[in-house]
């Protein structure tokens, strides 16, 4: 009975609670799918009223993306609460049947109100399917619309009457007319009540332009400006002054620009209808004076050293009159329209201001191609363009001027757009990317500005250089891609608020599977490793050029302290950059066991010497600098890494000992405590009657070298004794045992010398013995003649 009445009071606290926690979760999900709901509902409305307007439907299919994800989120969220409930089900059980004794009267509600709670979660879930299927269905039939009037732009074909060429004229005059008045209407505005914003607008955009223009000749040097001094650039060099003289004017109009129309804008200069021209009128100028810049490095007529193609330079002139009158056409059609948008102009005046310019480009197209503009590099003589690029070019214009003819004013406006706008793009990033490659090649990183200023500040060697070369190289082909691309897909019409969304969400991140990449993530990962890294080299370097070396720390105890920090901060900026990149490291980790026994014995020997890199690390028995034998290797230590030693003998060559034999063999160092040693020296000399006096005299050699220790004292010991030689050896102790060979030829060359001068007094002795033995004979025989 006492646990019935415990369980039965669980149950009630559960049932209390219960439906406090399942009502907050209704009162906070079902308002927020009501709300998506009407925004739905919203965005059907805003599709019906702008079935013609692409730029309105791809902010729509934009802002249903968003729904979609945002109830998928809603759907997902009752995931756990569900879960909850199905096993709190499971544990109360199924009610009991007919027959069966009833159970507690608690038990029979809290299953009673689980099960409506359930209901309710899944009455919502419901709702929330139904919408998403209702946001995939706008979706594709956004999709769909955007794709017909695409098609329906391109080949839909416009009735063209000439006859109307008067009510046209007179339309396009007083379109001019309200053109002018609107301007001169806000212009008094301005002057009246806005001039001072203006100015300042005006004058800090110009501010703007001017820093980067002269900030990029300052930095770009060479590979910026054409030098007139240089008669024969090589062509690297021509597309890198290409590049960059085309990209940095261009980027510095592009942000005088954007910067007056952002502060106008900002100051409330601008009224709706004036904002629209002036951004069209702003894109076009920018677009123009890019074609004109590029046209013109690629050309370079004035200074034909520096020119890409071989164009002769009265033809070049020619060619780059064409190129940016075509520019100025096309520019102009966008204004135009743009104004006849703003001024609700008739279709007869679209139509016809679209006909013209598309019968200009094309005839300006046709004008190129019949042009005769290269240059032969052998005679000098002019001729026609290549064959096939002429017959392109001619089938182009012609293209342009038959489509614009035959009504498809859509089509080849579209073409002629291409053809400038998309063009010029292309071939600016094919120069681009070609420049990159030439930062890329050896020493040309060093000669610019920027290069020269790294490698003086840091101290950089021509490799590092390079590699930094190698670094800014792929960053202008990322920076070329990023520009580039989104440019050349708006001409075929994306809108930017597509990719400016496409781009967000790959460098937030996307899924594949299970797996989740986030390019910001990696970046960032990547950044946060370099930091790492060089705060390590860094701290390597202060820790080794003032710590230690004020500190007078021995030269293999620096090499080893730095050794192991370069290894912890590698592994720590790689731990760091791993998991700002939003890898799991925990996966990692299972990835490393399931493959750690292969590994295991794939690696056993690196890993051996490993460990034994390290004890040699900890114990020290010898430093960089020792003189070491190790079996047949005997020489001095270099380099002591966590692998292998560098040993590098008297020969000058260098012998990379694994760690593990170094542990594990005998090694002999003979400057392990110090530099004090013994040398020894063999002396062979033939059998003779005073061995002693060789004995005194080797002795007084080595105690008369200055290099010799005098304690440990020398000495000279007869070691082998034959019939015709005796055999000393000379025992000398040094102060530093790696510099014996100049004592050593020293107390040999002396030694020479004093036997040398020992034999022959030896011989003197035994002249002079036997001659006062010869001559005491002689008196011997003398006197015995006299006693006789």
């Amino acid at each position: 009975m006492p646990k019935l009445l415990v369980l039965s009071f669980i149950w009630l606290i559960a049932a209390l609670s219960a439906p406090v926690l399942a009502e907050t979760v209704a009162d906070e999900k079902r308002p927020v799918i009501n709300e998506l709901k009407q925004s739905v509902a919203q965005l059907e409305a805003r599709l019906e009223q702008n079935l013609t307007n692409d730029e309105e439907l791809a902010g729509i299919k934009l802002k249903l993306d968003e729904i979609s994800r945002k109830l998928l989120d809603a759907g997902v969220s009752f995931r756990p609460r569900l879960t909850e409930i199905n096993s709190r089900l499971e544990q109360l059980g199924s009610p009991p049947a007919e027959g069966q004794p009833s159970e507690a009267e608690v038990v029979t509600e809290e299953r009673a109100r689980l099960t409506n709670e359930k209901a309710q979660i899944n009455a919502v879930l419901g709702e929330t399917e139904d919408a998403s299927l209702q946001v995939n269905r706008l979706s594709n039939k956004v999709i769909t619309i955007r794709r017909d009037l695409f098609t329906g732009t391109l080949s839909q074909r416009v009735q063209i009457d000439y006859s109307l060429g008067n009510n046209v004229t007179t339309a396009a005059s007083d379109q001019l007319t309200a053109l002018g008045r609107i301007v001169r209407s806000w212009w008094r505005f301005v002057v009246s009540f806005k001039l001072n914003s203006f100015l300042a607008a005006t004058f800090f955009a110009l501010v703007a332009a001017v820093l980067l223009e002269l900030g990029a000749r300052y930095f770009l040097g060479t590979i910026y400006q054409r030098d007139p001094e240089v008669e024969s650039p090589s062509y690297l060099s021509r597309l890198s002054v290409a590049f960059w003289s085309t990209l940095i004017p261009s980027a510095a109009l592009g942000v005088f620009f954007a910067t007056t129309y952002f502060l106008l804008d900002y100051f409330n200069v601008l009224r709706s209808d004036i904002a629209l021209i002036l951004r069209s009128v702003f894109s076009s100028a920018g677009l123009v004076y890019f074609i004109y810049r590029m046209s013109k490095a690629v050309i370079s007529h004035d200074m034909p050293a520096w020119r890409l193609m071989p164009i002769a330079p009265r033809s070049g002139k020619v060619l780059l009159v064409l190129a940016t009158t075509a520019a100025l056409v096309n520019g102009l059609d966008y204004v135009f329209s743009t104004v006849n948008q703003v001024l609700s102009s008739p279709l007869s005046l679209t139509v016809a201001k679209s006909l013209l310019s598309s019968l200009l480009i094309g005839a300006l197209i046709i004008f190129i191609a019949l042009l005769k503009p290269i240059q032969s590099e052998d005679d000098g003589e002019v001729h026609s363009w290549p064959k096939l690029a002429k017959i392109l070019l001619v089938t182009l214009g012609a293209i342009l001027v038959v489509s614009a003819l035959c009504g498809y004013i859509g089509f080849a406006r579209f073409a002629s757009q291409q053809f400038m706008v998309s063009g010029a793009f292309l071939i600016m990033m094919y120069l681009g990317f070609l420049t990159a490659r030439a930062i890329i090649e050896e020493g040309a990183f060093k000669s610019t500005k920027i290069g020269h200023g790294l490698q003086n500040k840091f101290n950089l060697d021509d490799s590092s250089m390079d590699q930094a070369g190698l670094i800014v190289g792929i960053m202008i082909n990322l920076m070329v891609l990023l520009i580039g691309l989104p440019l050349i897909l708006m001409q075929f019409g994306f809108q930017w608020s597509e990719l400016k969304d496409t781009f967000f969400r790959l460098m937030t991140g996307f899924s594949i599977g299970d797996f989740s990449i986030s390019l910001t993530g990696i970046l960032t990962g990547i950044i946060l490793f370099l930091v790492v890294y060089f705060f390590t080299r860094w701290f390597q370097r202060w820790l080794d050029t003032t710590v230690m070396v004020r500190g007078r720390v021995d030269v293999g105890v620096r090499n080893s302290i730095r050794t192991v920090i370069g290894y912890i901060g590698l592994c720590l900026a790689a731990l760091v950059g791993i998991s700002a990149a939003g890898f799991n490291l925990s996966n990692l980790a299972l990835i490393a066991g399931g493959l750690s026994l292969g590994i295991g014995f794939g690696l056993q020997n690196i890993v051996q010497n490993f460990v034994s890199g390290l004890i040699l690390l900890a114990e020290r028995p010898f430093k960089v600098g020792d003189w070491v034998e190790a079996g047949t290797v005997s020489g001095t230590v270099k380099k002591i890494s966590v692998r292998a030693t560098e040993v590098e003998t008297f020969q000058r060559q260098s012998i990379i000992v694994p760690n593990s034999t170094l542990i594990n063999g005998n090694v002999g160092n003979w400057t392990h405590h110090n530099k004090l040693g013994r040398i020894e020296i063999n002396f062979q000399i033939p059998m003779m009657d005073e061995p002693r006096r060789v004995h005194a005299l080797l002795l007084d050699v080595v105690r008369s070298n200055p290099s010799v220790l005098k304690n440990p004292a020398p000495y000279v010991a007869l070691t082998t004794v034959t019939h015709w030689q005796l055999t000393f050896d000379m025992y000398a102790f040094l102060a530093d045992i790696t510099s014996t060979v100049d004592i050593r030829n020293e107390l040999r060359f002396t030694a020479i010398e004093r036997l040398h001068k020992l034999n022959k007094e030896i011989e003197m002795e035994k002249a002079a013995a036997a001659e006062a033995q010869a001559e005491a004979e002689e008196n011997a025989v003398v006197q015995k003649d006299a006693d006789i």
